[in-house]
């Protein structure tokens, strides 16, 4: 990525928290963020892998600092925004990015599995934009962002876990959006379609070839595809009018 991709100082003066940040989606945003300017904590449980990507975001000239956090679990949560706003001052872009993906039809699933999937993906969301608010609120500027899913919006053959979290993410946000929008905060969330991903890596080759068919541009996205669509929406002027929207980079996949 280079920065020349974004106009220059787009996201100047902007901090932002970006979860699920060592790899994919999360990775691919924290760059466009550091070329467009804005300084970044990064944070993702696999603390080990942070550090390449906060190398690379630091490259472009911003201060950037990695945290590991699990943020399903509150005390990680609070810790980190600990860390960020003592490192970096007023978080005012937070993106909702960490995630897993598994693959389980419904009759064979444990409630462990269904547990562990809501907590990740959903639970996170809530506990991390709650302990965004506040701050927001104080300085009446923020910009919450939520990676969503199309599953959320059509679902999947064995995927209803991963259906449900995503699909709370977007009613949660709209909720979120109505809650704070007369304070100066916006919340959307993006709902890319199928990414080459690490995260995709234990599906069926039998449910990504189906899937990949079906696709009207017939190619699975790249993570520095979905990363534009982050800076739209943190951006000002471009992001200004955005709130409780579903953006849906995902090769045509929903149509809406």
């Amino acid at each position: 990525m280079t920065a020349d991709r974004y106009p220059k100082g787009v996201l100047a003066g902007r901090t932002a928290l970006v979860t699920g940040a060592a790899s994919g989606i999360g990775a691919a945003i924290a760059e466009a963020y550091a070329a467009a300017g804005a300084q970044l904590c990064l944070a993702d449980r696999a603390e080990d892998r942070l550090a390449p990507v906060v190398e690379r975001c630091a490259g472009f000239g911003v201060r950037a600092v990695g945290v590991g956090a699990d943020v399903s679990v509150e005390a990680d949560v609070t810790r980190m925004f600990a860390r960020a706003t003592e490192s970096l001052g007023f978080v005012d872009v937070l993106v909702n990015n960490a995630g897993i993906l598994t693959e389980c039809r419904v009759s064979e699933m444990s409630t462990s599995l269904f547990d562990e999937m809501i907590a990740v993906n959903l639970r996170s969301v809530f506990l991390c934009t709650r302990a965004a608010l506040p701050t927001m609120i104080h300085h009446g500027f923020g910009r919450i962002i939520n990676i969503a899913s199309q599953l959320g919006q059509k679902g999947g053959q064995g995927m209803a876990h991963y259906s449900a979290a995503k699909a709370g993410i977007i009613g949660f946000t709209r909720a979120v959006a109505r809650e704070v929008g007369g304070l100066g905060i916006t919340a959307n969330c993006i709902a890319p379609g199928p990414i080459e991903t690490p995260l995709g890596g234990d599906l069926s080759q039998e449910w990504t070839e189906t899937l990949r068919a079906g696709l009207p541009l017939r190619r699975f996205g790249q993570p520095e595809e979905v990363a534009p669509t982050a800076v739209l929406l943190a951006s000002d002027p471009g992001g200004n009018l955005y709130t409780g929207q579903t953006l849906g980079p995902n090769s045509g996949d929903v149509m809406a």
